[in-house]
């Protein structure tokens, strides 16, 4: 497979954009900010329960890279869990930069370690994304089922309006397309130009039907609770460093982590501005449904963003830096003994 020639115009247009979606998301985060309230808040915080949440936050890479070894043994392949971990953390540093670089940059380092085919381990990132969608949709279920009221508060509060007819022919038009290209691939393989293409969707497909031929299926699913309940205590136990969210039930931090992740989702810089916006607008519904005021909640969302957004980053700086040296010693060992 040929490496792709880096469009240095495009990553700098995307860093832009991207970088313009976090101030716009900031600003209005940020509007009518009570920095003394915000100073105060912030003087009050129990840091050690941040830094048990960093530690929860940490053990989601280690779940995630031994259930990454899973899903890419049915394809043949035996990597090490360091290599797995590195490899996962430099494509979380190559995010905080260009938004959704990371999965490419994940799959190219993994192939230097590893000579894992960048097609093969990219499908298996693909299909992770499905795993955690489904993932977050339990997440979803469980906030319904015990804060039904805070999730349809926080709809109205965020100004989002689905149009469900759009939504429909988007994934018609998508189903089409798999279709017609299914129907004629063989066909589409003998042309020169295509042949590349279509194998590199083969790798692909194959990454991503790997789930299907999991021999440790148990191990899987284990693996991907660890995962997601790593996430839900690194998010839940920030609140016990605030005063105002210490008395935060069980199911407050399903609102909270679900909330966090669609903030996640914006393709704005490591989050930020859209983590911040959404927790704005979280807390403001939670605190609504439990007779409180509006603005102080908003006011706490942002003091809970401004340490867990900081957090995240700081996590994925630090393993992602440490990720450069540890690859690279690995890929010259590799080098060495061929």
């Amino acid at each position: 497979m040929e490496k792709k020639k880096n469009n240095p115009l495009k990553q700098i247009l995307t860093i832009v954009i991207s970088l313009a979606f976090a101030g716009f998301f900031l600003w209005l985060a940020l509007k009518d900010f009570d920095y003394a309230s915000f100073k105060k808040s912030i003087s009050k915080a129990n840091y050690w329960w941040v830094l048990l949440a960093a530690c929860f936050g940490i053990s989601a890479y280690w779940f995630r890279a031994i259930r990454w070894n899973l899903m890419l043994e049915p394809m043949g392949h035996q990597i090490s869990n360091s290599n797995s971990l590195w490899s996962i953390s430099f494509g979380y540093l190559m995010n905080l930069t260009i938004p959704r670089s990371g999965e490419v940059a994940r799959a190219t380092a993994l192939y230097g370690v590893e000579k894992v085919p960048v097609d093969q381990s990219f499908g298996t990132i693909i299909l992770e994304r499905v795993v955690d969608l489904m993932c977050m949709i339990v997440f979803l279920g469980l906030t319904i089922i015990f804060k039904g009221d805070i999730i349809y508060s926080f709809y109205k509060n965020s100004g989002i309006n689905f149009n469900t007819n759009k939504i429909l022919i988007v994934l018609l038009v998508l189903i089409a397309g798999a279709v017609l290209f299914f129907s004629f691939k063989k066909k589409l393989a003998k042309v020169p130009v295509l042949d590349k293409i279509i194998s590199f969707i083969d790798g692909i497909l194959q990454g991503l039907t790997s789930i299907f031929k999991l021999k440790q299926k148990v191990k899987f699913i284990l693996y991907t609770a660890g995962i997601w309940i790593s996430y839900y205590f690194a998010a839940y136990l920030v609140c016990f460093a605030l005063p105002e969210t210490s008395g935060f039930t069980f199911d407050d931090g399903f609102f909270i982590l679900v909330v966090g992740t669609l903030g996640m989702i914006v393709p704005a810089s490591g989050g930020i501005g859209a983590f911040n916006l959404a927790m704005k607008y979280g807390f403001m519904a939670l605190f609504i449904s439990m007779g409180k005021s509006g603005e102080l909640g908003g006011e706490t969302g942002l003091t809970y963003s401004f340490i867990s957004l900081p957090l995240q980053i700081i996590i994925m700086l630090t393993m992602g830096l440490i990720s450069i040296p540890m690859l690279a010693k690995s890929r010259n060992s590799r080098i060495s003994e061929e």
